[in-house]
């Protein structure tokens, strides 16, 4: 029986419904399509093929070989940190240069690597990378919003083959950020909490969807499952950003993502899939400054983790709202029943 539901974070429904997994050709996975590169600009070796890098983790002189992950321009950049941050208006009609910057971290010298693959130093690689730019853009007073993001497969966007993650930091605050910060404050100043520190509560308590628990981190499919095998991880203690987290919280964030990447392709085998980190402003501005004095008590990053195994429609286009088609506690016990060790 198909239930709609909640979305508390992102405050938007989603419709869970099985019966979706019996239309024609559901459960047919069309032939896989390769990306398909010359010569790869982020494989070990290649390094004059992309800009010159901004950060990367190495024993060696810069652009050369000898890294275990580089950060660099990205080199079709959406925005630019050398343009000037003023508002033009015409009218109703408002725009901005396109300021802000764009990189990519390559995430290992691995050209085939699936992250299920990567040891764990790898993976605390990676998130120290990312640590780093965090606390190099914040310096940018006028960058105010960093999405950090990761499409893998032609399914999930990539247009690189080569295991990548992408920074974008803004001058602005996107809408559905802003309605968060809103609506948490909101939340804390009812509850003395903020959202995520009692969603996380409420799923550990519930056990249903949990299917990663341990040190200061857990993993659980959504109860608002936007999409299949849908996974979130989050801090059990008040982290606002990844900066914030110590040596310790890393390394047992690595260990929480390799956990849940290991149990993802023993149940789907080789998949696409997006990452997207959901982080603390990077500084203040006229949108957010009511809410930045109170992020070290009420907000906590996450990590949504989302397999592209089924395309969205003209429902969700419309109207915003997502059908899934398989219930995230299904989703949890199938992820759950394979044991990794």
């Amino acid at each position: 029986m198909s239930e709609i539901r909640r979305d508390r974070i992102h405050n938007e429904y989603v419709i869970i419904a099985p019966e979706r997994l019996h239309r024609p050709r559901a459960h047919v996975k069309p032939c896989k399509e390769q990306l398909k590169t010359a010569k790869c600009p982020f494989c070990e070796g290649n390094e004059t093929l992309t800009p010159k890098e901004l950060f990367a983790i190495r024993a060696n002189e810069p652009n050369a070989k000898g890294w275990h992950t580089r950060v660099v321009p990205n080199l079709y950049k959406a925005v630019q940190v050398e343009l000037e941050d003023i508002s033009q208006r015409d009218g109703l009609f408002e725009h901005i240069p396109g300021v802000g910057a764009h990189e990519i971290l390559i995430d290992t010298p691995c050209h085939a690597c699936k992250m299920q693959e990567l040891e764990i130093a790898d993976i605390e690689n990676w998130l120290r990378s990312m640590i780093i730019r965090i606390d190099d853009l914040k310096k940018d007073r006028r960058l105010i919003h960093l999405s950090i993001f990761k499409n893998s497969g032609v399914d999930a966007g990539a247009t690189q083959e080569h295991p990548h993650t992408q920074l974008l930091a803004l001058p602005i605050t996107p809408q559905s950020e802003q309605n968060f910060l809103e609506q948490n404050m909101r939340y804390y100043h009812r509850h003395g909490r903020g959202k995520v520190e009692d969603i996380v509560h409420n799923e550990i308590e519930a056990k249903k969807r949990v299917v990663y628990n341990d040190g200061n981190f857990a993993a659980f499919c959504p109860f608002a499952s936007a999409y299949p095998f849908e996974v979130m991880i989050a801090p059990k203690k008040n982290i606002s950003s990844l900066e914030r987290c110590s040596r310790d919280d890393v390394t047992e964030l690595a260990h929480c993502i390799k956990s849940v990447f290991e149990k993802l392709a023993a149940q789907l085998d080789d998949f696409d899939y997006n990452i997207h980190f959901m982080l603390a402003p990077l500084n203040p501005n006229f949108e957010n400054e009511a809410y930045m004095s109170h992020l070290e008590k009420n907000y906590r990053f996450t990590i949504r983790i989302i397999p592209r195994i089924y395309t969205l429609g003209g429902f969700e286009i419309a109207t915003g709202m997502t059908i899934n088609p398989v219930a995230p506690e299904e989703c949890a016990a199938l992820l759950n029943a394979f044991d990794i060790a």
